[in-house]
């Protein structure tokens, strides 16, 4: 077989399983954007709710034995802050994973944030290249 012809199809393969990857990527970031606007809204639009912690313990409880792992209390209040810091889901990047969101969710100045949003997109940076110029406080310097 003529190895130039199998490199086109591995090629093919290739890309399309890349394109697959990261399509369900961000239908999952789109997911956690939504629950984090559910339990929002179930707590009544509010930004701190004095019941929430016993949602977040009785959803994580449900969702654990629905799903499998990955829904912690914490993980549930990442979701919720990653709503609350991106609130218009339009503007979510489907270049970013779910680890880079978490990520830009510490990066409390909203400018810096933004600025790491988009260098991390631009320059195509990995969560641990985009973890690196966060701690070394790129966007400061």
């Amino acid at each position: 077989m003529n190895e130039k012809f199998y490199n086109e199809i591995k090629n093919i393969l290739n890309m399309a399983r890349n394109k697959v990857y990261k399509m369900a990527n961000f239908a999952m970031v789109e997911a956690y954007w939504n629950i984090g606007k559910s339990i929002i809204e179930e707590q009544g639009g509010n930004e701190k709710a004095e019941y929430g912690t016993g949602l977040l313990k009785e959803l994580s409880k449900q969702m654990t034995q629905d799903f499998g792992k990955g829904f912690t209390v914490t993980n549930l209040k990442y979701m919720r802050q990653f709503y609350l810091m991106f609130p218009n889901g339009h503007a979510l990047r489907d270049e970013l994973s779910w680890t880079h969101y978490r990520l830009l969710i510490k990066v409390e100045n909203d400018n810096a944030r933004e600025f790491y949003m988009q260098e991390a997109v631009k320059s195509q940076w990995s969560t641990r290249q985009l973890e690196r110029q966060i701690n070394s406080f790129f966007y400061e310097r």
